[in-house]
């Protein structure tokens, strides 16, 4: 993320072809509530046994979004023609029609992020299930979010390693080998994030310090919390979990809409940290970025989309 941020995307998206010289299908995973739950999956033209698959969930604050808007397809032709498999998939929203939302009205919000995870896990099991006809190596399955998909990304892996929500439908050994998240946060009603059964796959994470709709702190209310960048950062310190962490600082939400710039970075993360199993902590901080870029969303906070 340079200091034009995004410019520089509006005009990737809008200079990105749209058709994919690679395969695309689409599988439905799930029925859940009625819903039909579907992924798009793209397949580069060389599969190996080092192909990294990215399990994409969008965000939208669990109100709205698409496993495959124009904005998302721009950013898996890039991903497949660096040698990625990309599942993006669908997840029901949990928060359309809520209103006032906040630590003290958290139900809904709790309720949201279980809906997505236990979607997000079903989409794994789809996947390993599935593993030998799409050709997935099932060690190499990296979940990527933004905003609400970087919660739900951060979620899955915690609920994963507690065994909580429908962790139990896959195989006990399971582990992602990493998690990318723009924006992201992970909800307790149990205090302080706690990896009980395993340690956290290696994480990446991106964030705005002056973010108001995802906290890049923390918000807590006895056991109830919300923990953003910097409090899961320094939980990854405490105990040794490998990490990367880039701060935005002054920046807002906005940093949720990073992921097309911010390949290099995936790149590298996924060779130290999935491919060698490096266990390295990198962090860092961008300061001085120019403020005249912002879009409008760089502000938002929860009043403004549950009202």
């Amino acid at each position: 993320m340079k200091k034009h941020i995004f410019a520089l995307l509006l005009l990737f998206i809008l200079a990105a072809p749209s058709g994919f010289a690679q395969s695309m299908q689409t599988y439905q995973y799930a029925e859940k509530d009625g819903q039909q739950l579907y992924l798009d999956f793209y397949t580069p033209e060389n599969v190996n046994d080092s192909t990294i698959c990215i399990l994409y969930v969008f965000g939208g604050g669990f109100i709205g979004g698409h496993r495959d808007g124009e904005w998302e397809k721009a950013y898996f032709k890039q991903l497949v023609d660096e040698g990625f498999m990309v599942a993006s998939i669908d997840y029901r929203l949990g928060l359309i029609g809520v209103k006032n939302l906040s630590i003290f009205n958290s139900e809904p919000l709790e309720k949201a992020i279980n809906m997505a995870t236990e979607d997000a896990i079903s989409a794994i099991a789809y996947l390993l299930e599935h593993a030998k006809e799409l050709k997935l190596n099932k060690e190499w399955i990296v979940m990527v979010g933004s905003s609400a998909g970087a919660i739900t990304s951060l979620q899955t892996d915690y609920t994963l390693c507690n065994g909580y929500l429908n962790s139990g439908i896959l195989p006990e050994d399971f582990r992602l080998a990493g998690v990318v998240s723009y924006a992201g946060a992970i909800f307790s009603t149990k205090g302080a994030v706690k990896y009980a059964n395993h340690n956290p796959a290696p994480t990446m994470m991106y964030h705005g310090t002056a973010d108001k709709l995802v906290p890049y702190k923390q918000l807590k209310f006895l056991k109830l919390g919300f923990f953003g960048t910097d409090a899961l950062v320094n939980r990854f310190e405490k105990f040794d979990y490998p990490y990367f962490a880039r701060r935005f600082e002054g920046y807002g939400h906005s940093v949720a809409a990073g992921g097309p710039l911010t390949v290099d970075d995936l790149l590298w993360f996924c060779r130290h940290y999935v491919l060698n199993k490096e266990r390295i902590q990198v962090d860092g901080i961008y300061k001085n970025l120019d403020p005249t870029t912002l879009p409008a969303f760089d502000l938002y906070t929860p009043n403004d989309l549950y009202k």
